[in-house]
């Protein structure tokens, strides 16, 4: 078992040595190479932009929370995690799906949230099955909390494990414009993970009570 855990991490760091977005995330200045997952959907979609005030939730080690301060966003960063202080941003230590912690986070955002990002996953098993309802789990979570946070004409880009996309799309599409499946560059070729962008919310009341599923 050690010899295998040693396999492991010399794989891992042989890997870190040679991918050129970790790199270029350390010559930058970020924290982690899947700021530039987050930097593409940005890039094309214009997700961010000066003065917008973003809920960056299991933001550790904070490398979207640092790309959104840079664009000019009022960011609130929450993980259970410890993370380093991040100039601009403030930082929420806890458990997101704590309702003390959903309290404090409300307690940032008195006029409400412009964009919830997540990077959050679940911790895997390697069992597909279970990984999916884990990740529509923690989907169906962050939608829940989004419609008590998220301002009319909102956005929400939120990681998922590959088999959750249709149950998450049927909740989103009730409550947003437009979603789309994105899968950028950056991500690892070996990775089973997507990501939803959610834009235009409509509010709780507009979208009313339905989990359906609707057209984009």
């Amino acid at each position: 078992m050690t010899r295998s855990r040693s396999a492991s991490s010399q794989r891992w760091l042989r890997r870190q040595q040679t991918d050129p977005w970790v790199a270029r995330a350390r010559a930058e200045g970020f924290r982690a190479r899947s700021v530039y997952k987050l930097a593409e959907i940005d890039h094309r979609f214009q997700v961010l932009r000066r003065g917008l005030a973003v809920l960056d939730l299991g933001a550790a080690p904070g490398s979207w929370s640092q790309y959104a301060a840079r664009r000019g966003c009022r960011v609130v960063a929450v993980d259970r995690l410890p993370m380093e202080p991040i100039p601009g941003v403030e930082i929420v230590a806890g458990d997101f799906l704590e309702e003390e912690t959903q309290a404090r986070i409300r307690a940032c955002f008195p006029a409400g949230v412009d964009v919830i990002l997540s990077d959050l996953a679940p911790e895997t098993t390697g069992r597909r099955t279970v990984d999916r309802l884990r990740s529509e789990a923690a989907g169906e979570e962050i939608l829940a909390f989004a419609r008590t946070v998220l301002k009319p004409g909102g956005h929400l880009l939120l990681k998922l494990l590959k088999g959750a996309e249709a149950e998450i799309a049927a909740r989103a599409r009730p409550l947003f414009a437009k979603i789309r499946f994105l899968r950028p560059a950056a991500t690892r070729k070996e990775s089973s993970e997507t990501y939803l962008l959610a834009t235009g919310f409509r509010s709780s009341s507009a979208a009313g009570e339905s989990g359906g599923a609707g057209k984009d």
